[in-house]
């Protein structure tokens, strides 16, 4: 009997992930380089697409398999549930495979790991159809619906249905299973997107104009591999994260603090915003995160950055007043970026909320204190609630008159959709191009 190797490597890995409640990217990445001799490109997307699939897709998949099994859940083996998953999400969502591949496949896989589960198995997958999410359709309460046919938490839901109302929610919800583009950021102390959509080229890899100017659209997937990549000429970021540094606008000879930098991404943008020209002091708590914004300003040719470890929670009487600006990336939830890390819907849970408000609160009150006078800060989050993000700067402005919120005009911001740009704030929700984001500018006036 052989095993497909890409269905082993993916269920391998799947298991990893729920039994070390490890995050899907990091262990795909070690699974998929530890075998990389003997899989080929397909075999790679195939493993990706099965293992964000069913990470993605957990709860619908878990939902349809109780449907037909006898046996809760709760009760079946962790290998044995990541079989059935691998095989419906398959026969659900992947027109590609044939279902008897998707079962027979999983029977194999079973035989290997569980010989005693195989007619469990076999018989559940035969019984699975893409009519099955139909069903999950006619729900008549929203709120379940939504949840099951999105794989969606519940409290998430309902969260999202009371601030948005129902039909956002759902629209969100549907949003956060969009497979993410692989957007890149062209570093223009290097390069221009010309030349680089060029170099590109000659490599047989299109793109594809993204909506803000210094990005573009990528269909490679093994991009850290390239040669451009590793002489710095582009790094890779989603597009609502750089506004963070479009918003705070930063100018040459600057003096910038960014509070929460690690690993780097948006540090480094503010650099090559200033044309490698002022200072950047990049805080984070732990030196091993701040090795990445080291290596990533490094291979970028940037020079300008400081990197030092500091707890954003408590204040430094040495730092008050000390910078033109601050960036205030603060540790959030991240509904907002659950297309990209979908494991975050499945670690995180209602109760959390107060906990990473109370930083979120502390981060901003210690650190707006560094900020000069006529200086800016600004502060967002990779989340979408109101209790991250607007009762988070509203409850700031209460306490702290000497601020107010500026209106994020800026020349570079002019691609981005009008109809996504508030008066007060830029709040995103997760679409096909961009992830959920919440950014808002101060200024400190007295």
């Amino acid at each position: 009997m052989k095993i497909d190797t890409a269905r082993n490597i993916a269920l391998k890995t799947l298991y990893k992930i729920e039994e070390d409640k490890s995050y899907s990217n990091i262990v795909l990445d070690d699974m998929l380089n530890s075998n990389r001799e003997k899989l080929t490109n397909q075999d790679i997307g195939f493993i990706s697409e099965l293992v964000y699939g069913v990470t993605s897709r957990k709860l619908t998949l878990d939902n349809i398999i109780q449907k037909y099994s006898n046996i809760k859940m709760k009760k079946i083996s962790s290998i044995v549930k990541n079989i059935l998953r691998i095989g419906a999400y398959q026969i659900i969502f992947l027109d590609k495979v044939p279902k008897s591949a998707a079962v027979n496949e999983s029977v194999n896989l079973c035989k290997k790991y569980s010989m005693k589960s195989t007619g469990f198995v076999n018989v559940i997958l035969r019984k699975i159809e893409k009519t099955d999410l139909t069903d999950i359709e006619k729900i008549e309460n929203d709120i379940e619906r939504i949840s099951k046919l999105y794989s969606m938490p519940e409290w998430i839901v309902v969260k999202l249905s009371d601030e948005l109302g129902i039909n956002k929610a759902e629209e969100v919800c549907k949003n956060s299973n969009i497979r993410p583009k692989i957007s890149i950021r062209i570093n223009k102390l290097k390069t221009s997107k010309e030349e680089l959509i060029n170099m590109l080229a000659k490599k047989n890899i299109n793109t594809e104009n993204a909506i803000l100017e210094d990005f573009i659209y990528l269909n490679s997937k093994n991009i850290t591999n390239l040669e451009e990549y590793k002489k710095g000429l582009f790094t890779i970021q989603d597009e609502s994260a750089a506004l963070t540094a479009l918003v705070l606008s930063p100018i040459e000879n600057e003096t910038i603090l960014d509070c929460c930098s690690a690993p780097g991404g948006k540090t480094t943008y503010l650099a090559e915003i200033m044309k490698n020209k002022g200072s950047i002091e990049a805080w984070d708590l732990y030196e091993h995160r701040l090795k990445l914004v080291d290596e990533n300003a490094k291979r970028l040719g940037i020079e300008i950055i400081n990197t030092k470890i500091n707890d954003s929670t408590i204040l430094n009487k040495n730092e008050i007043g000390k910078y033109d600006r601050v960036l205030l990336d603060v540790p959030c939830l991240g509904l907002g970026v659950i297309r990209r890390k979908p494991d975050i819907k499945w670690q995180r849970e209602e109760k959390d909320i107060d906990e990473i408000t109370k930083i979120q609160k502390q981060i901003l009150s210690t650190c707006s204190k560094y900020v000069k006078v006529g200086g800016r800060l600004v502060y967002s989050t990779c989340s979408i609630l109101k209790e991250e993000n607007e009762d988070i700067v509203n409850n700031f402005l209460i306490n702290n008159p000497n601020f107010k919120i500026i209106n994020p005009e800026n020349n570079r911001l002019k691609e981005l959709n009008k109809n996504i740009v508030d008066r007060k704030y830029l709040k995103l929700y997760p679409n096909e191009n961009i992830d959920g984001f919440f950014i808002c500018l101060l200024e400190r006036t007295n």
